[in-house]
């Protein structure tokens, strides 16, 4: 009888002395996956009209540069892309206009319309570009124009008040015109590649393309591409960007058969067989600009405008403007220097 109650009090003792066992920590439970089992309509779908609906009243913002020597079309073949006269004059080289003696940056804005769609359209253009006996370093002053609206975006959106929307200047696509020789790229031509590739997204296509033969054109195509290719140069679209299977296999065709675009531009109308088309008329008929027999312009309108537009913003935006925003900012601890300028716009701002 003693003998039981005191080992009970042993036991009770002992229990006081050992720890209770920690209780294992609560692991999450992984969320249930909502699929095609709802119980009802949500208007999840809905979200993409939204998003249309509200681009629709904004509208959105495309900056285009062309780069090339002179008399390459570069003018035609961007008014021919939008089928407006959106960049400077096309009439070809006056005998009263002088030569540029160093390149110059010309920009000129357009609002275009479609389907209810805004958009606020820039065409960059570089005259003079190319056009010297010494051309050693001409590509300075257009990587210097494209750093410089980097730094005119990086030092609105640091802003303690910055505005809604910032205004966008930044270099979405540039054409690159490569003469028509039929031979090899220039070294002029691999210089600017080599350099603008790094910060901009560089399409490189071939201007005049009804000046070679078939069979030109096609030799001097993969002439280009290896040429390309044993230099280093990424065109877009660049490889390393591609998010899935899919975008790769579309843009691998892209790269190694239609890159460099072999185009011909032009803004005057014909009659060809009871209809209106754009295209040159030459002694022996009418090349017909959107006709792919004749040239690939239609596949550079469908690959700039209908199938990548987005995309060339978002890799400016997320890649060529982010390496820079990420060097500006290492280099100078942070933060971009205030001037009085951006003082200025503060104070205002308050």
């Amino acid at each position: 009888m003693f003998k039981g109650s005191a080992d009970n009090k042993i036991e009770a003792a002992m229990s006081e002395l050992v720890p209770e066992p920690r209780q294992k920590p609560a692991v999450p439970m992984k969320p249930v996956g909502i699929n095609s089992n709802l119980l009802g309509y949500i208007g999840i779908d809905t979200i993409i009209e939204q998003m249309r609906k509200k681009t629709m009243k904004t509208g959105f913002d495309f900056n285009i540069m062309v780069v090339g020597q002179s008399g390459l079309g570069k003018s035609t073949l961007v008014n021919t892309l939008f089928k407006s006269q959106v960049s400077r004059k096309s009439s070809g080289w006056n005998r009263e206009e002088k030569i540029p003696k160093t390149v110059e940056i010309k920009a000129i804005g357009h609002v275009i319309e479609e389907g209810g769609v805004k958009m606020k359209l820039t065409v960059i253009d570089t005259p003079g570009f190319g056009d010297q006996i010494n051309n050693e370093n001409c590509w300075e002053p257009i990587e210097k124009y494209i750093n410089e609206q980097y730094e005119k975006f990086l030092k609105e959106e640091v802003n303690i008040a910055r505005k809604k929307r910032i205004p966008d200047t930044r270099v979405h696509c540039c054409l690159y015109f490569i003469s028509p020789t039929g031979h090899s790229l220039r070294p002029l031509d691999l210089e600017f590649m080599k350099h603008l590739s790094k910060v901009v997204n560089i399409i490189p296509v071939i201007a005049k393309a009804d000046t070679m033969t078939l069979e030109e054109k096609t030799e001097f195509k993969q002439r280009v591409r290896k040429e390309l290719e044993v230099n280093g140069i990424e065109f877009y679209p660049q490889k390393e960007f591609d998010e899935d299977l899919e975008d790769k296999t579309e843009n691998d065709k892209i790269r190694q058969e239609s890159m460099p675009f072999a185009v011909v531009g032009s803004d005057k109308e014909y009659q060809v067989n009871g209809k209106r088309i754009l295209g040159r008329k030459t002694p022996w008929g009418v090349i017909e600009v959107e006709n792919l027999n004749h040239c690939e312009f239609a596949l550079l309108r469908d690959f700039v405008i209908r199938t990548h537009l987005q995309d060339l913003k978002e890799v400016t935006h997320n890649i060529h403007y982010e390496t820079y925003r990420a060097k500006r900012l290492n280099d100078n601890g942070g933060l971009p220097p205030v001037t009085t300028e951006t003082e200025e716009n503060h104070e205002s701002n308050l």
